[in-house]
């Protein structure tokens, strides 16, 4: 019989078992359902409500159980459903009555809750650990090529010559937002939902002040039919970590174009390609579309994980059982994906050559000379029109901008002089970049030396 099962005449079919076990995937929880257990019982014999006695050998015997289970050594039994029950039914078998007391003024409700915040707590670590990895990559780059120009696109066209310096710039500052969030993320569910019992906390004198400290959370939960019903902490992650792989994605469609043969601008190191089992020729960035497609796994995780708490009820329902697999899949995911993603990165040849033919083409530098009329005082949509007229006589007559003669500009833009004709270089149209943030060589030299001055940066680039 279950160890609910006071109240039943029957056990479950095998069927019924089969559909309400857990232990199965929240097994990876024990250490963390083990460190809550150990604060718990310290804090029942701290109030008298079982005796120091009681604690010390529920405190032995469960560190003797997380021995086992890190040595291989323990058995899952899927009838006792989950992490929690069975490690409290070892626990009673080893060490007799003390271990029925444990269970004391807590359910698996506040249980299960400390022990995914615990786990999460933890898993946000390193996924930071990671992000920050990948982003020192990205500006190890950015510090090689403040001069290489290739172009940038808009509506997947060519549109304007940048420097890859300001590219991999972009994508450092999107990770550092996604760090951000992870962060914020934490500090909002590093609270302590124990103690809050089923729904309505408890009759026996605890301290729950007592078992935050012992768990390092920044304070206890408030209300404890929020604390037990509450799953956003684990929606708001998930978000973040669709966000971060949703990053990777729109990074991996750029780095597939870039090193296909039309392109050709850079290649990947062979450790993080793969090859074709009929083409012997073909090298392909597999890691690049593996992590397009594990965004939508991810993605499938977090709309999960939404169905689930869709129309719940409060407080606690079997439904939230559900909640861990989504959680559990997508933390794997993205941890995964950034432990590839940064060495892959640093991986990567550049072909300057490639990159600035590619940005050689004067039609990117049109722009420059719509600014060129602004400077000198044609309101900006005439200096557009005009421009824009010029380049579509230069389309019809077969030639390209650089080719054109002062007379044949002047014949679409009046105001042009011979400065004009010096405008289609793309290192003099980066060069002009030079408003904040821009992509002047200058300016991705500040913004690099910004970064270089972060803590993190400082730590990890000794």
């Amino acid at each position: 019989m279950a160890m609910w099962g006071g109240r039943f005449d029957a056990a479950p079919t095998e069927l019924v078992a089969k559909m309400g076990e857990s232990v199965s995937y929240d097994h990876r929880l024990y250490a963390h359902d083990i460190r809550g257990s150990i604060a718990h019982a310290k804090m029942l014999a701290k109030q008298g409500i079982i005796t120091a006695d009681d604690a010390h050998q529920i405190e032995h015997g469960l560190l003797g159980i997380k021995s086992q289970i890190d040595a291989g050594a323990f058995t899952f039994d899927e009838r006792l459903e989950d992490i929690h029950m069975n490690i409290e039914a070892r626990l009673t078998e080893n060490i007799g009555s003390a271990g029925a007391k444990l269970h004391s003024a807590r359910s698996r409700n506040d249980q299960i809750a400390t022990d995914s915040r615990l786990y999460l707590r933890d898993e946000l670590d390193t996924i930071k650990r990671l992000v920050r990895g990948l982003q020192i990559e990205l500006i190890k780059i950015a510090r090689e090529h403040t001069d290489t120009i290739l172009p940038g696109f808009t509506h997947l066209q060519h549109a304007q010559p940048i420097v890859l310096g300001h590219y991999m710039l972009a994508y450092t500052e999107m990770f550092d937002r996604d760090h951000s969030r992870l962060e914020d993320c934490q500090k909002r569910f590093n609270y302590l939902p124990l103690g809050s019992g089923a729904l309505a906390g408890s009759t026996l004198p605890i301290d729950r002040e007592f078992v935050c400290k012992e768990l390092e959370f920044l304070g206890c939960c408030r209300n404890s039919m929020d604390a037990t019903a509450d799953r956003d902490y684990m929606i708001e992650l998930l978000s973040s970590l669709s966000i971060i792989m949703m990053h990777l994605s729109r990074m991996s469609e750029d780095l597939v174009f870039w090193m296909s043969q039309e392109a050709g601008w850079i290649e990947l190191g062979d450790a993080f390609c793969t090859g074709s089992s009929l083409m012997p020729q073909k090298k392909n960035p597999d890691m690049c579309e593996l992590t397009r497609g594990k965004t939508g796994r991810v993605y499938g995780d977090l709309m999960a994980l939404l169905s689930i708490m869709k129309s719940l009820p409060l407080c606690y329902n079997r439904d939230m059982q559900e909640d861990k697999e989504p959680v559990f899949d997508a933390v794997d995911t993205v941890k995964l994906v950034l432990s590839v993603y940064a060495p892959m990165i640093a991986s990567m040849k550049v072909n300057k050559d490639r990159m600035y033919e590619a940005a050689s083409d004067p039609a990117l530098m049109a722009t420059d000379l719509a600014e060129w009329l602004v400077k000198n005082n044609v309101p900006f949509r005439s200096a557009h029109h005009r421009v824009g007229a010029l380049v579509g006589y230069c389309k019809k007559a077969g030639k390209r901008l650089d080719e054109v003669t002062l007379e044949e500009m002047q014949a679409c833009v009046p105001e042009a002089n011979e400065e004009c004709l010096a405008l289609w270089k793309p290192e003099s149209s980066v060069a002009l970049r030079e408003s904040f943030g821009g992509t002047a060589p200058n300016q991705v030299r500040t913004q690099i030396a910004y970064w270089m001055e972060q803590d993190f940066v400082k730590q990890l680039l000794k």
